[in-house]
């Protein structure tokens, strides 16, 4: 068709070398990771898997962001855990079918336009946050483990590190976990495999509707695990997103990717998935380490997940969880802003800046909850910047030389936090018999301003004082002309 251009990968051999190596490489390490979370959510780990398959094929489709990784995580695995213990897996399945549903009409109603309120010191928190989680996962691959475990963590990272210097045709984390397994076994070292971790699906997954009554009783069951995991599954999607525009220097439909998880979650639950969202570190595998930029890695991620568990499966149990562990080092490594904790930035970055990515970082590190970490920091931020801006507001004095008048020049954002100390800066008793207030270098933005206006007038009035506010410009005339008055008993 006329005007429709070719995807990159068609027409350019190297970016579908590129594409399809990083495809493998995320799908290996989707393994464990799927396996994991099932473990949270307390399921089989073929749930997990699945869900990790259906997740990235559909969104490779219906997603907003090219290259981001979506599957099975460990924010939605503890939201829905709960759920699964206590009322079984075909509750769970329905939850993870509503929550699709609720991020498809979340994002029909624009709710990734939220984004543009998460300042960047938030962003900052979230990115660093998530490096530390991806490192904090792989300490129990590294606690209690055989000796042997180590130095070939260390010659992953090694080999990670300086194989890129010798050619790049072929990602280092996949010549690292080619060559670990490949000595481990050839040499017949015991350490923790892929295989440890549980079982590996035989079969594709199936579909077919949760096994629970559908009734209103049911629906209020699910209704609280699914609104809970719609929101942290889009908060941690649309972030990452965010994330990986910056760094592919691109954009991103964050209101397709909003309906794209919605859609994709309804796939996952009626397949019998457990659901999902972003991930972080398999998508900075898959952009940052390996250098992906179109929707093909994220369908070969998915595929090659399926295609390595059902028929390449006695293999893939013989990775070594080092191997793995080495690559997702490596991914919180190259994740964290270490320009963000330099002394140079640090030294010069606002202090209100720094606090609110500590919060961020802490409330995301104590949690385990991205949303958490996201929401409390941007209330930071809020309260920071209405501390900041509070003090904006100026009152300049100037009597007239006839001595009958006194003009009073406010100057600055008059809100909620800077009007509450306006009426503290004038001299009610003492003065001409007439005031002016001069709005013309000031702006009145809500009801708390216009409140403060009428307690001055009140004031000046109960001393016998008239007084006069002129300046304002159209819209702080037309808010205090239908609000003035009328926001008090006595109005």
């Amino acid at each position: 068709m006329r005007g429709v251009r070719p995807p990159a990968w068609l027409s350019d051999p190297k970016v579908l070398r590129t594409e399809v190596l990083a495809g493998l490489v995320v799908g290996l390490a989707l393994i464990p990771e799927a396996i994991s979370f099932s473990i949270i959510a307390g399921v089989d780990p073929a749930v997990g898997l699945s869900a990790s398959f259906t997740m990235a094929v559909t969104l490779a489709v219906v997603g907003g962001r090219p290259a981001m990784i979506s599957a099975a995580t460990g924010a939605v695995a503890l939201v829905i855990a709960p759920l699964n213990r206590e009322h079984g897996f075909g509750h769970l399945v329905a939850a993870v079918i509503l929550a699709g549903v609720l991020q498809i009409v979340l994002g029909a109603l624009g709710v990734a336009k939220l984004l543009r309120f998460v300042p960047r010191s938030v962003m900052v928190g979230f990115v660093n946050s998530l490096a530390v989680l991806v490192f904090m996962a792989q300490v129990p691959e590294m606690t209690g483990v055989p000796w042997p475990v180590y130095p070939l963590i260390a010659a992953g990272l090694a080999l990670m590190v300086f194989f890129p210097k010798v050619t790049t045709v072929v990602p280092a984390p996949l010549v690292s976990i080619v060559i670990l397994t490949a000595v481990t076994v050839a040499a017949g070292i015991a350490v923790p495999t892929v295989g440890d971790k549980g079982a590996l699906p035989s079969s594709l997954p199936t579909p077919g509707l949760p096994d629970v009554p559908f009734t209103l009783d049911t629906l209020t069951t699910v209704a609280p695990y699914a609104l809970a995991m719609a929101l942290v599954g889009l908060m941690e999607s649309l972030m990452t997103a965010k994330l990986v525009d910056d760094i592919t220097d691109t954009r991103s439909s964050k209101t397709r990717e909003s309906v794209g998880q919605g859609i994709a979650n309804i796939v996952t639950g009626f397949f019998g998935g457990m659901g999902g969202c972003a991930m972080i570190g398999q998508t900075m595998i898959n952009v940052r380490v390996s250098g992906a930029r179109t929707r093909l890695s994220t369908f070969l991620a998915g595929a090659f997940l399926m295609v390595l568990c059902i028929v390449l499966g006695p293999v893939v149990s013989d990775i070594p969880m080092a191997a793995l562990v080495a690559v997702m080092v490596m991914v919180s490594v190259a994740t964290f802003d270490w320009h963000s904790v330099a002394p140079r930035t640090l030294k010069r970055m606002p202090a209100g800046e720094i606090t609110v990515m500590v919060v961020t970082v802490v409330c995301v590190v104590a949690t385990h909850n991205l949303a958490v970490g996201v929401v409390v920091g941007a209330l930071t931020a809020l309260v920071v910047f209405a501390r900041r801006v509070a003090h904006l507001a100026e009152v300049t004095t100037v009597t007239d030389p006839d001595g009958t008048t006194v003009v009073h020049r406010v100057t600055g954002e008059l809100f909620f936090a800077s009007s509450n100390d306006l009426v503290g800066r004038f001299d009610y008793a003492d003065g001409p018999g007439r005031a002016v207030i001069d709005l013309s270098a000031a702006h009145i933005w809500d009801a708390s301003s216009v409140a403060a206006l009428d307690a001055v007038e009140t004031k000046y009035a109960q001393r016998g004082r008239t007084v006069e506010i002129i300046g304002l410009n159209e819209h702080s005339a037309r808010l205090h002309s239908t609000l003035s008055g009328e926001l008090t008993g006595g109005g």
